[in-house]
């Protein structure tokens, strides 16, 4: 308890930080060609700034009242029964396979040798885990517009070994998720639905995130709400969450909460491995884990960037559909569109430059650049095609056409909500300035390391 001394201070100190977080993200105008267009960004409010400043102020610092607060919202928002906060999506992607390999699911758990189904054309984080699981991953190609696979190309890619598909949302887009989650139940496979860059999107009117056997998210800053760093893994099933919360606290058997103890009421009468009768549980440990935990000081924030997500999840909406207008019958791009039964919450807008079309991708991007307007690649792109994964054990099926297409010809420009029309239009206008009149390219020279 605060004394009464305390109790005032505090309010004190949360009042003159919501005044300075209403000057700190007070609106400016926008002078086109001097401010930068971001490609992605975090947009904050006074609550943030007071929410951050709240938490420090308990002096907990790890994870607390603030954590399990937003882990409730969470759940509840996205329609799963559990959330779990940890310090990354990237994180939340390792735990959520990583959890799999466990012995509690007996036959089904995951084991080296076996395979993972997923795409090639995408972010390194989603594959890591089965690469670094000593799993294999199994690469599909993608189709471009929605940038997702076909149910047809990854249960054609099903073989002996098969036991698990982990494949993203790209850009916020879902990927038929019904079709592969009835995939999944008829070849008895594990489904890691990575839905970092999707909060909020749904397919057949049902959020994505509730479709796998575990499903992740990123508060990264250029997410649909931040952290700063970030991420979440969710599921519905009580064994699931207790094997992704080992994996992300130690590998420990024990489940209590911090500053929590012998919540199972048998502290000290445990007998597991080859342990001694009675050694304590909050130090024995059923899985070679991580320590992947996120502070109270993200989770406030979490929780007053949440309350607003719904407003964000509109204007990346309606950010979209101003530049689909403003793109709207350009022969030298293949425009997005969303997957058939699904509304995308959409993290970026990808274009892809047409094969016929004699525009570079590169001299396209530096003139973008130099007039500050941000883009980014999809990505890797085809990761074979990476330095890192040159070497890996895997497994292709089918050609990866579509996937080395993106990596020459796809880029995406931004659509969060700190982005104003005035900004969108310059960048469509600059596109468009530039598809009529390549000669606009500024030269570069190209540097390769073997």
């Amino acid at each position: 308890m605060l004394s009464e001394t305390e109790a005032n201070l505090r309010s004190e100190i949360l009042e003159l930080t919501r005044r300075f977080g209403e000057l700190r993200t007070a609106a400016r105008p926008f002078r086109p060609g001097i401010d930068p267009v971001p490609v992605s960004g975090k947009v904050l409010d006074s609550n943030d700034f007071a929410a951050l400043v709240d938490a420090s102020l308990d002096g907990w610092l790890t994870a607390g009242r603030f954590t399990e607060a937003f882990e409730r919202e969470l759940a509840k928002y996205v329609g799963a029964r559990f959330a779990l906060m940890v310090n990354s999506g990237s994180s939340a992607n390792l735990v959520a396979l990583s959890a799999f390999t466990s012995a509690r699911f007996k036959k089904r758990a995951l084991a080296p040798g076996d395979e993972v189904l997923t795409v090639a054309a995408g972010f390194p984080t989603t594959v890591n885990p089965i690469i670094q699981n000593r799993l294999v991953p199994v690469f599909v190609d993608i189709e471009l517009g929605t940038y997702g696979p076909s149910t047809e190309a990854l249960e054609a890619a099903i073989g002996p070994r098969t036991k698990a598909v982990m494949i993203a949302h790209t850009l916020g887009n879902p990927f038929d998720v019904a079709a592969v989650r009835d995939m999944c139940d008829r070849h008895d496979l594990w489904l890691i639905e990575d839905s970092c860059d999707a909060l909020g999107a749904t397919f057949g009117g049902k959020k994505v995130g509730t479709f796998g056997d575990a499903s992740t998210l990123s508060f990264y800053p250029a997410h649909h709400i931040t952290t700063g760093e970030g991420g979440a893994v969710l599921a519905n099933r009580p064994l699931v969450k207790r094997t992704l919360e080992s994996f992300r606290d130690w590998g420990r058997d024990c489940y209590c909460p911090p500053g929590h103890d012998n919540t199972c009421n048998k502290r000290f009468d445990w007998q597991l491995g080859d342990l001694p009768f009675g050694y304590d549980h909050k130090y024995i440990y059923s899985h070679v884990g991580y320590n992947l935990k996120a502070t109270d000081m993200q989770a406030a924030i979490g929780s007053t960037q949440l309350s607003r997500v719904d407003g964000f999840i509109a204007k990346r909406r309606e950010n979209f559909a101003t530049l689909d207008k403003l793109f709207e019958g350009t022969d030298d791009l293949i425009l997005p569109f969303a997957t058939p039964g699904s509304e995308p919450s959409w993290f970026g807008y990808p274009i892809t430059l047409h094969p016929d079309s004699p525009v570079r991708r590169v001299d396209l991007l530096r003139f973008l650049d130099s007039r500050k307007i941000g883009s980014r690649l999809l990505f890797g792109g085809n990761l074979l095609r990476q330095p890192a994964y040159r070497n890996i054990e895997a497994r292709v099926v089918g050609d990866l056409s579509q996937s080395d297409i993106v990596t020459e010809r796809t880029f995406w420009i931004g659509v969060y909500p700190g982005l104003t029309d005035e900004m969108l239009q310059y960048a469509a206008h600059s596109v468009l300035e530039f598809l009529a009149d390549p000669s606009l390219a500024i030269p570069g020279k190209p540097v390769s390391v073997s």
